[in-house]
């Protein structure tokens, strides 16, 4: 099996040593993607303006796999405060096609950077058209 490595210029580099995602088995593998502006290197205010940019970058790296939003099938969302829970679902929402992917939530983790989110994705490739 061959594990391809993806990154875009359009979402913050990795804070380690991991991959922005990994393509492999027709599937993107993302990493979890933080609410920071990949241009400034800058950290959202808040919860729904985290949420918002986190789940611009995960579009970005979709995109440079092949793939999309409509194509996520599985994501895991880490967030710091479960009082935010409602306010990051309205913004989630907004983004995850119908119907919504697979999703796990798991709360009060802390994230590096004082983050109050990081979301990450699996998805499928597209089959090429026939």
């Amino acid at each position: 099996m061959t594990r391809t490595a993806v990154s875009s210029d359009q979402a913050p580099d990795a804070l380690g040593p991991y991959s922005q995602a990994i393509v492999a088995g027709g599937l993107v593998f993302c990493s979890g993607m933080a609410g920071i502006d990949p241009a400034t290197g800058a950290i959202a205010d808040g919860i729904e303006a985290q949420t918002e940019q986190a789940l611009l970058n995960l579009a970005a790296v979709l995109s440079a796999a092949g793939s999309s939003m409509e194509d996520v099938v599985k994501t895991t969302i880490f967030y710091a405060n479960v009082e935010d829970f409602g306010r990051l679902n309205e913004v989630y929402a907004r983004h995850m096609p119908d119907p919504p992917p697979a999703r796990s939530a798991p709360a009060h983790v802390r994230l590096p950077r004082g983050l109050l989110v990081s979301i990450e994705a699996i998805a499928v490739l597209p089959s090429p058209s026939t």
